[in-house]
């Protein structure tokens, strides 16, 4: 299994189409200044030797080059070892609500983001449980399916975000049905949903989709996130979400609804303010379900890749130096490129 020990290295990649745009740009300019000189299949009558093949070769392979050592930087790491352990735990679907209310900073620093560092504070508690994640707004699917693989969790958590669904809304019911479908079918295993919203906009059927999972001994918390007074959505550029009249909307959570799903669910309502107390009350929770023997694939000692990557860069650059524009008189009878 590959994985990349820091892929916020990713981001250099938009390099390559830069570069290739300032590239366009050049090869316009000389082709302007070339028209000045003469007619264009006189100046190929008198430049036999230039290929404008070789010239997209080595652009193509420095571009390779670049895009690896960028995978180079994001340091990947193979695993190198696979066991199938068994453990003594539970299973916990976290369903995310990716709303674009959850974009409120009644939250320091917004619903969404306390939200993150609570799940991740959640796996760092986790030793020989499972995880999953569901993210869901006006529809829901799973970001992360359930696994023992905790590197992973905390990676698809980093890139959640209320774009991934355009679908706005808050439809708990679908989050809450799709993360019942969503565990192993491992008996004897204590199982609980986590679903953290602000249970805004919400689209009715909640309350029996957590009873029909408490019904297959899931138990459904409810982390509200937000305060009942309201917050202001931000938009970006400093401006907040109007309605048709101009007027600032303001998003405030819906607690009721929230107590009404986790009574259902026979599980716990737990608000999330801008202190640790939902932390610890959760994992105080979480602690008193059932711990049963799960069976897990676990990719361990994981070794540096980096120096597969680095040989191929090393390969790249040796070639794109060596391939010359002009046709080496050599080999002028060796056609590799037809575009000449």
């Amino acid at each position: 299994m590959l994985k990349f020990e820091d892929p916020t290295y990713f981001w250099l990649l938009w390099i390559i189409p830069l570069l290739a745009v300032v590239r366009i740009g050049v090869l316009w300019r000389r082709r302007k200044r070339l028209q000045k000189i003469g007619d264009a299949a006189l100046l190929k009558q008198l430049m036999p030797d230039v290929s404008k093949a070789r010239r997209e070769w080595k652009f193509g392979l420095l571009m390779a080059a670049i895009a690896l050592m960028v995978v180079m930087l994001a340091r990947p790491q193979m695993g190198s070892k696979v066991s199938n352990d068994k453990r003594n735990g539970i299973e916990t679907i976290i369903a995310i609500d990716i709303s674009n209310s959850m974009l409120a900073r009644d939250v320091v620093p917004s619903r969404l983001d306390k939200s993150k560092m609570l799940v991740e504070n959640l796996v760092d508690n986790f030793t020989n449980d499972k995880i999953g994640l569901v993210v869901f707004a006006g529809d829901a699917f799973v970001q992360l399916p359930i696994t023992s693989d905790y590197v992973s969790a905390k990676m698809f958590l980093q890139s959640i975000a209320p774009s991934l669904i355009t679908t706005q809304g808050t439809d708990v019911a679908r989050a809450i049905t799709l993360a019942s479908n969503s565990f192993t079918q491992q008996q004897g295993v204590g199982r609980a949903i986590i679903l953290i919203t602000d249970g805004e906009d919400h689209e009715g059927g909640a309350e029996e989709a957590a009873k029909q999972a408490r019904k297959k001994g899931i138990n459904v918390f409810i982390l509200g996130i937000g305060s009942t007074k309201g917050a202001p959505i931000p938009v970006g550029n400093g401006d907040y979400l109007k309605d048709a009249s101009g007027n600032v909307v303001m998003t405030a959570l819906n607690e009721q609804m929230c107590r009404s799903v986790a009574q259902a669910g026979s599980g716990t309502y737990i608000h999330v303010d801008n202190t640790s107390d939902a932390q610890e009350k959760l994992n105080s929770e979480l602690s008193k379900l059932q711990k049963g023997e799960t069976q897990s694939v676990v990719y361990s000692e994981y070794a540096e890749q980096f120096q597969a990557f680095a040989i191929l860069v090393l390969i790249l650059l040796i070639v794109e130096a060596c391939l010359l524009e002009a046709k080496n008189p050599l080999f002028k009878n060796i056609k590799f490129f037809k575009k000449q």
